[in-house]
């Protein structure tokens, strides 16, 4: 069975047993049973919740700031949710896995970002989470002096995922809406304060005793590739390629750009020195590209010759490809084994930009192209661009050779100014190191090398172990609040960021295999340390997300809740009869309208397309 299954087979097992024990009196009084959901009630706390409230002035203070981050953070969230909703609507996006209900679950194992190595700290997080949220509640309620009837935590099939605090209802009732307000905003406001503690200390003294260590991670093995063939797997460390040491990713790349030889002697961290022959495998093609189709070029397929010329690299096959536009690449497929043959323009595969040189010479805009030759120079991939630009000056003229559906044509574009407003990763190409504005572009769009057909002669994904401890230790040099975006999205990195490749959920499974302890901290071992990196890391990321959550302005979220007392506030100054029914017709609109929205992010992308 399914991991799924067994969880929900485990589930339904509990409950039974739960609601079987809870009607033979066995349980205590103070657990209540519902279905897979179990409450515990206690009343024990409240003496020390007395004891701490004793400065209440400086408690109210603090809770006055907690309600105005609340307060903002409601009206972002509802206009984010109403412009995402809008968005869907109008233009549905294609569904990811973000959107499968099982990942909206913060349960180990079932959501698929969320591994079950790290289980441990999760409920860690969660329970600290938890706990501080409802205390921040109970703290307020005698600071106000409302009563506290019992509190406790929820439980689904022993997993903790909320805690309570039960006011006093007639107390609760006699306090004013300010007091209210703040007992309401004072959960949101301990999540905050402890996600701004555990992430000072991840980015101070835990995040400064992890250094990557030396060599090439290799977070993944392209099936049926060479890396594969000389059994190099997932977790290990390249340390030096024929002899040539390797310190980083970057060595790596270096190495294999820099030799030409096809039998390599790879030495791994682990002891073990493997030989890895090269092969041009296939391991990315767009859709739009000349070589693909039902009968062309498929990814893990291997490319074996280019006009009849063996190659087992990208650069043999730029070699082999210089002297000719139209090329014929031999390929092994990778479902049958059989060698096979297809032709077409190798170049850059882009799209001409709306009003650009090239548009303005007749070019077609809105499709693909090929371009092979730029002033008579061979164009295999944007770097062929820049070589060619790079002397250039706007205003001079270039023949541009491309292919439109298999047809050569030739331009003449009349080199173009960097236009104001241009974004250089994602709009056009230029050329020269300065922020002038005499780069000479020829109008296209971002597009792909060799003709949308990704080819790596090695066949490993290197994990990217020092961009992540970058985000971890707050050193990406953007800023506090950039750095603290980065950290919220690490579990779906990969999705949000393609280019990072790989999730991170912690220092566990094989990644750890990429990093190494130093400084005072390494008196802990690296599991102690990595241990708790990984309860830092998500403790800050469950409470920060609690808190955004607990803001979303709908009953019976705080957000609903503080809704609630702030109309009423506002309604209670209008000249109008039936001021409860208008506050209630308020508050349920946009608790609606929060709903539906939240119903669109997650279910939208699969219903409208």
């Amino acid at each position: 069975m399914s991991t799924l299954l067994w969880i929900l087979t485990g589930i339904l097992a509990y409950s039974v047993i739960a609601v079987l024990l809870d009607r033979r009196g066995v349980l205590p009084d103070s657990f209540k049973v519902s279905g897979p959901l179990m409450t515990i009630h206690t009343g024990r706390g409240r003496a020390f919740l007395n004891w701490l409230s004793t400065p209440k002035r400086a408690w109210r203070a603090l809770a006055n700031i907690g309600v105005g981050i609340a307060l903002v953070t409601m009206v972002g969230t509802f206009f984010m949710l109403i412009v995402q909703s809008v968005s869907i609507l109008q233009s549905p996006p294609a569904e990811t896995v973000l959107q499968n209900p099982r990942n909206a679950l913060v349960i180990p194992g079932v959501n698929e970002f969320l591994p079950l190595s790290v289980a441990p700290e999760i409920i860690i997080g969660l329970l600290v989470g938890l706990v501080v949220h409802e205390g921040g509640h109970g703290l307020l309620c005698r600071v106000e002096n409302i009563d506290i009837d019992s509190m406790g935590v929820v439980l689904f099939a022993l997993l903790p995922i909320g805690a309570f605090v039960e006011p006093d209802e007639k107390s609760a009732g006699e306090a004013n809406r300010g007091a209210r307000t703040r007992m309401f905003a004072a959960g949101v406001l301990n999540n905050l304060l402890i996600t701004a503690l555990v992430f000072a200390l991840l980015f101070g003294p835990v995040g400064s005793a992890i250094a990557v260590a030396p060599g090439a991670g290799v977070g993944g093995v392209f099936p049926n590739s060479a890396a594969e063939f000389a059994d190099i797997e997932q977790g290990d460390r390249i340390v030096a390629v024929d002899g040539v040491t390797v310190d980083s990713n970057a060595d790596l790349s270096t190495v294999l750009d820099e030799t030409t030889a096809e039998t390599l002697s790879v030495e791994l961290a682990d002891g073990r020195t493997v030989t890895v022959e090269r092969s041009a495998f296939v391991t990315g093609l767009s859709e739009d590209s000349p070589f693909a189709g039902e009968t062309g070029l498929s990814v893990n397929d291997t490319i074996t010759a280019v006009n009849e010329t063996p190659v087992s690299t990208e650069r043999g096959i730029k070699a082999a490809a210089a002297n000719e536009s139209v090329v014929t690449l031999t390929y092994s497929n990778s479902t049958s084994g059989e060698e096979r043959t297809t032709t077409g323009p190798l170049g850059v595969l882009t799209q001409v930009s709306d009003g650009g040189p090239l548009d303005s010479d007749g070019a077609p805009t809105g499709e693909r192209i090929v371009i092979t030759s730029i002033d008579g120079e061979r164009i295999l991939d944007f770097e062929d661009v820049t070589a060619v630009l790079d002397d250039r000056e706007p205003g001079e003229t270039v023949s541009v050779v491309a292919y439109v559906d298999g047809e050569r044509d030739q331009y003449s574009a009349e080199l173009a100014s960097e236009p104001d407003g241009w974004v250089e990763s994602t709009v056009e190409f230029f050329t020269g190191e300065s922020d002038d504005d005499d780069r000479a572009i020829v109008g296209i769009l971002g597009g792909a090398s060799l003709s949308g057909v990704g080819v790596d002669g090695f066949g490993i994904q290197s994990y990217p172990a020092d961009q992540f401890l970058a985000v971890l230790s707050g050193d990406i040099g953007d800023g506090l609040a950039i750095s603290l975006l980065f950290l919220l999205i690490l579990p779906f990195a990969s999705i949000v960021d393609p280019a990072f490749g790989f999730n991170f959920a912690g220092f566990v499974d094989a990644n750890a295999a990429f990093y190494e302890v130093v400084g005072p901290l390494s008196v802990l071992g690296e599991g102690g340390v990595f241990l708790l990196a990984n309860i830092l890391f998500w403790t800050g990321w469950i409470n920060v997300n609690l808190a955004l959550f607990n803001c979303i302005p709908a009953f019976p979220l705080d957000g609903g809740r503080i809704l609630r007392t702030s109309t009423e506030s506002i309604v209670s100054r209008l000249p109008i009869d039936s001021k409860p029914a208008f506050t209630r017709a308020i508050t349920t609109s946009v608790g609606l309208i929060m709903l539906v929205s939240l119903v669109l992010m997650i279910f939208g992308p699969r219903l409208l397309n």
